[in-house]
């Protein structure tokens, strides 16, 4: 029988080095200590900062200073937990740094009111004086966008205090998801007895065996069902915590405080939906497809992963999606090229699934030292394609720490997904372009339009639910499993009764989804693909000039507002015609891959 692997059996060729953050965790503890020190030092600012222009400076940089080494010490802590979170340590460094990071929001949660104090006049005045307070001037004028919801010093201090409380929501699901959760054993197409876990669900679900897809499908969500009213309660307690925050600072509505943050308007999330529900017809036809090529009279939940296309199973070990990945990115320059390969050899990379480690896949990483990627590695092609997909995060990350000061390094949510989505719309046209064989060719295709689904299509219905739920807790509806369900089998209907069977089993899906545990976080993978979809296509183009014009989007970190770097890169969200070029181009592939599976 196939079991996981201890943490201490994996080889350290495929192990991340956080030892580049933190030599040790003595280390972390004592640098901790010190943080907390700092902590209390910075306190003494409040009431004073805003006295003079040097003074001011002082503080700002000094905030910024701390910021940064608390994050540090969180990202190191959370990034061992979710290497084995079985480790009581790491559970309980994670729990420090949350309170470190908890104290901290605390301490300095008198900055933005009593700069709020000043008018815009007196704050160009200290900027002019002062030249150092120059550096922080768009960081100054982001604070003041937000001047009608920051509360007085004492309602700021009460909500940064409040912050580990009403995480308890996520923090309950993501220990149960990780560490409690226990799956069944079951078998797989060769007969053998399998552990099943979240990291081989989606392999099981590419598997030519319909009757392993679907024992793997009911396992998965029998499982989950058992406690599905502990994660109805889990999901509704970080609900209700972003009503909280909302009401708290004087926003319309959950999805408003959501998009205020990165300055989007609300058009932008509202037209996706529409665009995508005015093209959903679109859809059809590849699902048609999938049908015909599986030979199936209806299609089922489980049926969608599976590569309709009968080619071998290819199995890709690390080293051979790597020299893929380094290849198919060529075209990004020398540079990217060159930062690329160090990220193989210097020990950014967590690849091998062990017992305790968080499922999926992430980048993350701090100011002052390279980013981590956290794989779980199958070997599937939806690995190679997470791993250009991850270090385009790693990459985002890598230059704009590189180009940006501390205060201006970390890109918003908003484009975090577009550098990601370029890799892997360029690794596809490599795969494309380096084989002759239309098997291939289509297989790929059909790689391609299942990620463009799960990307565009799945990712607005999960943006359609988190607008509902928090829509329904907004006017007093009980978020009960029930409730969640009857909204999300309601929407799988929406997208996909025309051709599919909608199993029971799928209505539950809303509890093992992670990201709804960042409230609309995930509209940003179609936004982003969309946005993705146009850039890859003018750097493949051989314009140097749109080559540059990314390299410099990936370098601006959040130095001005994440729609206007995109504007500046050469795309414009603010219309739908972004999201349609990219639903025109499903379309269009739709129709070469039915092309090339009449020869095939």
């Amino acid at each position: 029988m196939d079991m996981q692997k201890n943490r201490e059996e994996i080889d350290s060729r495929y192990k991340w080095r956080l030892e580049d953050l933190f030599e040790t965790d003595e280390l972390w503890l004592q640098t901790a200590q010190a943080a907390e020190e700092k902590i209390e030092e910075i306190r003494k600012y409040s009431g004073k900062f805003t006295k003079n222009a040097a003074s001011m400076a002082e503080c700002i940089g000094k905030l910024y200073e701390l910021n940064g080494l608390v994050t540090k010490l969180y990202v190191y802590a959370y990034m061992r937990r979710d290497e084995d979170s079985t480790k009581p340590f790491y559970q309980d460094l994670a729990g420090k740094a949350d309170m470190l990071a908890t104290k901290f929001s605390a301490a300095v949660s008198f900055f933005e009111p009593e700069l709020l104090t000043l008018n815009k006049e007196k704050i160009s005045k200290y900027i002019k004086k002062e030249p150092a307070l120059g550096e922080y001037a768009f960081a100054i004028e982001e604070i003041m966008r937000k001047k009608a919801h920051v509360l007085s010093k004492a309602e700021e201090r009460l909500l940064a205090m409040s912050a580990e409380a009403t995480s308890a929501g996520q923090d309950v699901f993501m220990m149960f998801n990780n560490a409690d959760i226990k799956f069944p054993v079951i078998t797989d197409e060769n007969g053998k007895k399998v552990e099943l876990t979240n990291g081989r669900y989606l392999k099981f679900m590419e598997s030519p065996d319909r009757n392993t897809r679907k024992r793997a499908f009911k396992a998965l969500y029998d499982t989950y069902g058992a406690y599905r009213n502990t994660l109805a309660a889990a999901y509704a307690g970080s609900v209700k915590s972003d009503k909280f925050y909302a009401e708290a600072q004087k926003y319309s509505s959950c999805l408003s405080a959501a998009l205020y943050q990165d300055n989007v308007p609300s058009t932008v999330y509202n037209g996706l939906i529409q665009t995508v529900h005015a093209n959903i017809k679109k859809l059809t036809p590849y699902l048609e497809l999938r049908k015909k090529m599986l030979g199936v009279r209806k299609l089922h939940m489980y049926d969608l992963y599976v590569p309709f296309v009968k080619t071998p199973q290819k199995t890709y070990s690390f080293e051979e999606a790597r020299e893929i990945v380094i290849e198919a990115l060529k075209p990004l320059g020398e540079e990217y090229g060159s930062v690329l390969k160090t990220a193989f050899t210097d020990g950014w990379i967590d690849v091998q699934e062990n017992r305790g480690k968080r499922t999926g896949a992430y980048s993350w990483g701090c100011y002052g030292c390279h980013p981590f990627v956290l794989l779980n590695w199958q070997g599937t092609i939806n690995d190679v394609f997470t791993l250009a997909h991850e270090l385009g995060h790693a990459m985002h990350t890598y230059y704009s720490n590189t180009a940006q000061p501390l205060q201006y390094a970390e890109y918003k949510i908003f484009v975090a997904e577009v550098a990601s989505t370029v890799n892997e719309n360029l690794l596809m046209e490599y795969l494309l372009a380096h084989t002759k064989d239309d098997t291939e060719k289509a297989f790929l295709l059909n790689h391609y339009l299942e990620e463009f689904r799960a990307t565009v299509f799945r990712q607005t219905m999960f943006a359609e639910f988190e607008k509902t739920a928090h829509k329904m807790y907004e006017k007093g509806e009980s978020l009960t499993c029930e409730a969640l369900s009857s909204v999300y089998y309601r929407l799988q209907k929406k997208y996909f009764k025309k051709v599919m069977k909608i199993d029971k089993e799928i209505a539950l899906e809303w509890a093992r989804i992670p990201h709804f545990y960042t409230a609309f976080y995930v509209y940003k993978y179609a936004t982003g693909f969309s946005a993705a979809t146009i850039l890859a296509a003018g750097i493949l183009s051989g314009d140097q000039e749109k080559l540059e014009k990314y390299l410099a989007f990936l370098k601006g970190g959040s130095s001005d507002y994440p729609m206007e770097l995109l504007r500046k890169a050469g795309v414009d969200l603010s219309g739908p015609e972004p999201v349609q070029a990219a639903l025109d181009l499903f379309e269009e592939k739709t129709k070469q891959l039915e092309a090339l599976t009449g020869s095939v």
